[in-house]
This record gives structure tokens, C-alpha cells and sequence, in this order.
């Protein structure tokens, strides 16, 4: 890959966090992703983190390598933007430079906030792309939704690129969550969907597959395996 693919899309996705997180809509060039979360704080404190990228966003999607360097102006017309502080060497005075991930087209505090951005590797490509942003009031605290809906013409195959952007998102609202407190699913919930998953397989035969087996065969990747030799600059 390129040293612009390395960058936007450095690292593995992480599945360990409890997210509940997939690609909810997928066809030629366009797919919509959708990741959501528990949290035990309430709405307010929810929305205060959320606006503060430099606090949550992992640093290992960053062009700088530092979330610390990402800002978000909740308003709209607002960036979502990272500076790139400048480097000095013995001979040469640095430059600062920035980049615009997203832009702000919506924000309703403590309710929504919705940008416009194609991140990472797609922000060469001729996309469009939506991040809808919501939060609402549960029993426990504050439910998140995360929905990421992108469509255009892209030089990468859209099944693959489709669950390595979930990944990334997932990743992402995971930061959020981690600080403000994830709710665990209820036992009882857990217990009817492995009982499902329990009906299901033996419905279909499949009740005594090898675990490895099945392991072996979950469509969850990481980043770079999504991209592969998908390089735009070939």
C-alpha cells in the first residue's frame, strides 16, 4: 500500500468491545454501516465528550498520529479537522499543516450531530459520505448510534472496504464509550441470542462444526486485509 493508505488506515480493528456494530446496506459503490452503544452516563456529558474528537478518537486513524490534534466545531458549517504541527529540523523551519475530515452540516445538542466527510482512504475518491451521530435516553444512560452512509464511485472493492470502514467506526464509538462508562448487554438478552444462534445452527446442520472452523471463516478483517493490494495509486 501507499504511505497514504498506511496512515488513514494503520492498525487492526478491535471486535473485543462490546459494540454492536455491521454493514446494514451494501450495493455497487455504496454501502451504509451502523455501530451502536450503551453508556451509563447521561445525555449532556454524552454530548460534551462526543465534541471533543482530541479525548476519544484513536490515534492510530489519524494523519498526524496524535488524536490530540483533532478538533470539532459542534455548529454548522463546523470543521471536524486535524492540525498537522510542524517539524523543524536543523535546516529547515517547519510548517503546520491540517486537514478536513469532516464537515458539520447538523448539530442538535444532546440529540444529533451529522457531518459530511469521507474518512481515511476514502477521501481520494469521488464519494459521498454521511455521518449521522445520534443519542437518546435509556433505561441505563445514554443509547449511541453511529451511522456512516457512503455512495460514488471508489477505487476499491465495495464488500471489502464496507466492513473495514465498520471496523474503523466501531473503533471509534468503542473510544467513546470506553470513557463514559459501556452498559453490558443483559444476561437474559446474551442468553435468548445464544439460544437463537443455538436454533439456527441446528436448523441448519451446522450444531457440531468445528469451532476453529467457524472461526476461521468470520468475516470480520482487519484494515490492511480489507485493503490489500487495493492501492489507487496502481
Amino acid at each position: 500500500m501507499t504511505r497514504f493508505l498506511k496512515i488513514a488506515a494503520l492498525g487492526a480493528l478491535a471486535f473485543s468491545a462490546p459494540a454492536q456494530a455491521e454493514v446494514i446496506a451494501e450495493t455497487q459503490g455504496a454501502f451504509v454501516t451502523r455501530d451502536s452503544q450503551t453508556v451509563s452516563a447521561d445525555l449532556r456529558e454524552t454530548w460534551m465528550l462526543l465534541i471533543s474528537p482530541a479525548k476519544w478518537w484513536n490515534s492510530a486513524h489519524t494523519f498526524s498520529g496524535e488524536s490530540a490534534n483533532m478538533t470539532l466545531t459542534p455548529q454548522a458549517g463546523g470543521c471536524f479537522c486535524e492540525r498537522i504541527p510542524a517539524k523543524e529540523t536543523a535546516s529547515t523551519i517547519g510548517l503546520a499543516g491540517s486537514v478536513e475530515h469532516m464537515s458539520v452540516v447538523l448539530a442538535i445538542p444532546d440529540q444529533a450531530l451529522r457531518m459530511e466527510g469521507a474518512l481515511g482512504p476514502l477521501q481520494s475518491e469521488p464519494v459521498k459520505a454521511v455521518l449521522t451521530v445520534t443519542l437518546s435516553e435509556s433505561d441505563a444512560g445514554t443509547k449511541i448510534d453511529f451511522e456512516y452512509a457512503v455512495a460514488g464511485f471508489m477505487r476499491f472493492e465495495t464488500a471489502a472496504i464496507a466492513k473495514a470502514v465498520d471496523g474503523v467506526i466501531s473503533q471509534q464509538l468503542n473510544g467513546l464509550s470506553e470513557q463514559l462508562g459501556p452498559v453490558a448487554a443483559a444476561p437474559e438478552a446474551e442468553d435468548e441470542a445464544v439460544a437463537e444462534d443455538g436454533a439456527e445452527a441446528a436448523d441448519s446442520g451446522d450444531a457440531d462444526e468445528n469451532p476453529a472452523e467457524e472461526a476461521a471463516e468470520d468475516p470480520r478483517i482487519s484494515v490492511d486485509e480489507a485493503f490489500g493490494d487495493l492501492d489507487p495509486g496502481n
